[in-house]
């Protein structure tokens, strides 16, 4: 009789929760009891001879390809099931895991020719990615702190304390030229040297989890998949910063990673990886978790730490920095998640090992959240210097339905365009800066032919003027007057020389703005304006006609909208597909606030 162990691998990130992962796990559990697998019934091989199984269903963190959640993974065949619902559990379970036969309806199929992957290996989503900081997301148990040990969990931390000093550790992580992955890209052994050198009697570290910007959630994700990594490079900063008090400030708006985070504390105090004398080194360690006050300015580190400390989220000048003068007026490091995610492998594998990879001033990877029009959406992992034209088109699968790629909005609100001219530009922190973009937290938008320039910019500063701490004038007025500029464009009503007080006030707001938030927010707008001129002076000129349009594929023929219509400019009868005539539309948004389906949407 052969052996054969199984692992049946069930996405729990938010994305697959929401989208009933919970039962599917549940189900699993009742599906392998009612076959009674674990005690070795019929499972032959194709010889007909007996194999005895042994089979676990255990969740774990985000895949990363979220669009064709929920997902299971069957370990170790490397199948890779999509969009699986409770109701598919039975049929896995009998033709899979009993005979051996994968159930090809619920495999993969390649966007570009239909055709069905079997295995995770032959994705193109996966195919160029270097999964770093995600390393664990989707293998691991996260509530689990033996799965994370059995992964070198804690391997790290007991090299730096029984065989580094601090400032061993600190040169280490200055070799590896790991930069911060919060947008700012700052070299985290600089901050750490910093913080170890400037004189205190408490010092502190700090994780920013605080993770603001529309789309973006990578952060979350690898709270939800490792949580334990950050946990392991915080209590190795600490070592290195001469700090014994560690701080994660999360979003409330995060309950998932929040239980998975608290989870991975009470294991790893009771197994003595934090607390009192770790690895018997002499070194006391421990982490608390505080919540986000709900402004997306709190992640900006001195608005944070202000925050903390009980304070309205507002940001301060530097100098001095935190890492002189922070928590309490104590030398504090502030480092992101995905930065923090990376520490680990560093120690173990070496600073060589990391620079290997990506370009002469940006090492290591990077985690992107990828959205909007494109065929595969989720989180990737890539080494800095790739391209967009091979994030969008090798691992994003290209734009859907035949669309002309246009371009990218990268860095999230902050950030800028990248178009087609520099879709070959490779992505690291200074050749982003030198075509207007930036790469802040990660979050990347991918836009087709029908995407309005002008309308994208207005929402990106609708966000960060409502986000606005309101504390300098440049950025609590600036910000809604550009607003009000956009939106008058917008309605038609705008002229060109419009366009040249827009461009001088986004000057004057970056010019004057007191904190990065405000120094940033006209990115979007010059951003577009430089690559899309010609938007803006349609706009200008009143020369773009706006009309509503209707997705024949969602339209249910409910009439309601037919029926409000001020000017009766739709077609269509009862329970067929409605139809609205463009040339005649005054766009009053009237039928699109009827549709129950939401089947009508703005066109041009």
């Amino acid at each position: 009789m052969n052996n054969l162990r199984l692992q049946i691998l069930i996405c729990k990130g938010t994305g697959c929760v929401s989208a009933r992962s919970d039962l599917i796990k549940e189900n699993f559990d009742k599906s392998l009891e009612d076959y009674k697998i674990n005690d070795v019934e019929l499972m032959y091989d194709d010889k007909d001879n007996l194999i005895a199984i042994d089979v676990e269903a255990i969740i774990t963190g985000c895949f990363g390809f979220c669009g064709e959640g929920p997902i299971v993974k069957v370990e170790p065949d490397n199948v890779f099931y999509t969009h699986v619902s409770p109701e598919d559990v039975n049929e896995i379970v009998a033709e899979h895991i009993i005979h051996g036969r994968p159930v090809k309806r619920l495999l993969y199929r390649n966007p570009k020719n239909n055709e069905v992957v079997y295995n995770q290996r032959d994705m193109n989503f996966y195919g160029k990615q270097t999964r770093l900081a995600l390393k664990n997301c989707g293998k691991i148990d996260p509530e689990n702190i033996y799965d994370y040990i059995s992964y070198d969990g804690y391997q790290a931390l007991f090299k730096v304390l029984t065989e580094m000093s601090p400032q061993d550790v600190i040169d280490l992580i200055k070799a590896s030229g790991l930069r911060g992955r919060g947008g700012g890209g700052f070299p985290t052994g600089i901050k750490w040297q910093n913080t170890y050198m400037s004189p205190g009697d408490e010092k502190y570290i700090f994780c920013n989890a605080d993770e603001g910007d529309p789309g973006a959630f990578m952060d979350r994700s690898i709270l939800e998949g490792d949580p334990n990594s950050i946990i392991e490079a915080m209590t190795i900063g600490g070592y290195a910063t001469g700090a014994n008090h560690g701080v994660v400030y999360i979003r409330a708006e995060y309950p998932l990673a929040i239980h998975r985070l608290k989870t991975a504390i009470g294991q790893a105090r009771k197994y003595g990886f934090l607390g009192k004398n770790i690895f018997n080194s002499g070194f006391d360690f421990d982490i608390e978790i505080r919540y986000g006050a709900g402004a997306f300015v709190c992640g900006e580190e001195t608005a944070l730490i202000h925050s903390v400390e009980g304070k309205r989220g507002e940001p301060t000048r530097k100098p001095p920095f935190p890492s002189v003068k922070g928590y309490m007026g104590n030398p504090t490091t502030v480092n992101n998640v995905e930065t923090y995610a990376n520490i680990p492998q560093i120690i173990l594998k070496g600073p060589e090992w990391f620079a290997s990879m990506g370009t002469e001033k940006s090492k290591g990877t990077k985690v992107f959240a990828l959205a909007g029009k494109v065929n595969n959406v989720g989180l990737v992992e890539v080494p800095m210097g790739i391209t967009i034209r091979e994030i969008v088109y090798d691992i994003g699968g290209g734009i859907p339905n035949g669309k002309k790629f246009k371009a990218v909005q990268i860095g999230g609100p902050s950030g800028g365009m990248i178009t087609k001219e520099n879709i070959d530009t490779p992505i690291d922190y200074e050749n982003l800066k030198e075509i207007g973009a930036m790469m802040g937290s990660g979050g990347l938008i991918v836009m087709d032919e029908d995407n309005d320039m002008v309308d994208i910019a207005k929402f990106y500063l609708e966000f960060t003027q409502d986000e606005s701490c309101g504390k300098c004038t440049p950025c609590r007025i600036g910000t809604k007057r550009l607003l009000e500029m956009l939106e008058k464009l917008l309605d038609n009503k705008g002229s060109e020389e419009d366009l040249q007080k827009i461009e001088d006030l986004c000057h004057n707001i970056i010019n004057s703005a007191a904190c990065g938030l405000g120094q940033t927010a006209p990115n979007p707008i010059l951003s577009t304006m430089r690559y899309f001129p010609d938007e803006y002076l349609k706009y200008a000129r009143r020369e773009m006609k706006k009309f509503y349009k209707i997705d024949k594929d969602k339209c249910v023929g409910c009439h309601k909208c037919a029926g409000l219509c001020p000017i009766k400019c739709i077609s269509g009868e009862l329970k067929e597909k409605h139809e609205i005539d463009k040339e005649r539309c005054i766009a009053c948004g009237t039928c699109a606030k009827a549709c129950p389906v939401g089947a009508i949407a703005m066109g041009k």
